[in-house]
């Protein structure tokens, strides 16, 4: 076979697809493929390539931060399943490969597949994750929360409920035309705040408008500090942005330019912006951790006054190292003195100290 890839997310299979697309023989190892997958996917649409499958978007959205800020921006809930569909001519090996090398991949059972071997099996390594608890509502008890049309991105008021100091926000998208995800979210934090207190914030949330907790509900963790490994396709690669833990839109916009490279028999490396960008955003994530939960807020306050294309150049591109830095240094100059003495010099806070649970 010509590309064997590693890994049956949607970054994996974004990447077979694509090799498919160009006529290469194309295996994709998923150590249990028919695990139907419970995470929701989104990203701002106008990172997502033109055929990327959406199966609901809003308009604008919002943040409420110490302040309420309207972005007119689109944001995009992806659709798993047409995630997960793969062309016939893909075939498919149920496994888990535990060695591999650039030409071999050898799975647990022994069997070894030989090819081109891409490594999409996600992030390995880090302790600073992204933990999210969240549930599924109808639509109309959602309002309280976020309105049609809208996206709430972060919602950063207080919880009615809470056992510890980490700061957490609320974020609410529809999921379909009558069906709203409310999720309380730890945006970064080492190591990743428990679920069990997400939890209890979010139902304390519901509580105070009386809304019912549904039974089902969907558990995030993103790691978002693993090692990025040079030849790596989506998380693996270190695509995963430390300020969201979005990675998927990347993957989808990245697929075809690394399936032009494995036809043309390059190597697929990252260049010296990416590695320079995504220290930057590592050093970001840094100085976010350091900081008093009170300050949270603020921050993001004036992230969010930012004009909208310093706020893209962040958020977007992996190897903008010139719209990156323009962004991270707009956003110094903007903060008070006091939040940049403890940018500049972090030390250590309740997001990355033991708590109970």
């Amino acid at each position: 076979m010509d590309v064997v890839v590693v890994g049956g997310g949607p970054a994996g299979r974004a990447l077979a697809r694509a090799c498919a697309a160009r006529n290469l023989d194309t295996t994709l190892v998923d150590p249990n493929p028919e695990r139907p997958w419970r995470a929701t996917y989104a990203a701002w649409v106008d990172e997502l390539p033109a055929d990327a499958p959406v199966a609901v978007s809003t308009s604008r959205a919002r943040a409420v931060t110490t302040a309420e800020h309207v972005i007119a921006r689109g944001y995009a809930v992806l659709d798993n399943e047409w995630l997960r569909r793969l062309p016939g001519d893909v075939r498919v090996v149920a496994g888990r490969v535990v060695a591999h090398t650039g030409g071999t991949a050898t799975l647990a059972d022994g069997r070894v597949l030989t090819g081109r071997v891409v490594d999409a099996t996600g992030t390995a390594g880090g302790r600073a994750a992204q933990t999210a608890v969240g549930v599924v509502v109808p639509a109309g008890s959602a309002r309280p929360f976020v309105g049609a049309d809208e996206a709430l991105i972060m919602d950063w008021r207080k919880p009615p409920a809470a056992t510890t100091a980490d700061p957490t926000f609320l974020y609410a998208i529809p999921v379909s035309a009558d069906e709203v995800l409310l999720e309380e979210t730890s945006l970064a934090r080492r190591p990743g705040l428990p679920l069990r207190e997400l939890r209890l914030r979010l139902h304390a949330r519901l509580a105070r408008h009386g809304i019912p907790v549904p039974r089902d509900e969907e558990r995030v963790r993103i790691t978002l500090d693993g090692r990025a490994r040079d030849g790596a396709f989506g998380a693996a690669a270190g695509w995963v942005h430390p300020a969201t833990g979005y990675s998927v839109a990347a993957a989808l916009r990245r697929a075809p330019v690394v399936a032009d490279a494995i036809a043309e028999g390059r190597k697929v490396t990252r260049s010296a912006a990416e590695r320079t960008v995504r220290t930057l955003r590592l050093r970001g994530m840094e100085a976010l951790l350091a900081l008093p939960p009170d300050d949270v807020p603020e921050f993001f306050n004036s992230f969010f006054k930012l004009s909208g294309s310093l706020q893209r150049d962040y958020l977007g591109g992996h190897d903008d190292l010139r719209g990156t830095a323009r962004a991270m240094l707009r956003l110094f100059d903007s903060v008070s003195w006091g939040m940049r003495a403890r940018l500049v010099f972090p030390v250590q806070s309740a997001k990355s100290a033991g708590t109970p649970g």
